[in-house]
């Protein structure tokens, strides 16, 4: 499975960004996707992840402002993060693979990773 994740940039706090990791994988509904992040200097974080729409799990410094999504039809998942702050700068990185409920936030429970894409918010 090959993700393309796009979608970051330069914002300044307080505004928003949409994030988005794609795949032509036909059989994309049956995997649990997240997102991680990873600041510099510092390991990758759980930030999101969604299995099947319907068990969705956020990091506790993102509830409330970050949301994840997914468009089956598209191949698609989605991360819209709203209220950005400084400390969100971050490279992220789209997942996907098929853990258990349990295992959701830890990077070993992923088989497939995106390339990662750069998120700057400025103060």
């Amino acid at each position: 499975v090959q993700l393309q994740a796009s979608g970051g940039g330069l914002v300044q706090a307080g505004n928003s960004l949409r994030l988005s990791c794609s795949t032509s994988e036909n059989t994309f509904s049956r995997y649990t996707v997240a997102w991680f992040r990873q600041a510099p200097g510092k390991e990758r974080e759980f930030v999101a992840s969604d299995k099947w729409s319907d068990n969705k799990y956020y990091a506790d410094s993102v509830k409330g402002r970050f949301t994840i999504s997914r468009d089956n039809r598209k191949n698609t998942v989605y991360l819209q993060m709203n209220n950005l702050k400084p400390e969100d700068t971050a490279v992220y990185y789209c997942a996907a693979g098929r853990p258990i409920s349990s295992s959701q936030r830890y990077t070993s429970a992923y088989n497939y990773w995106g390339q990662g894409t750069l998120v700057t918010v400025s103060s």
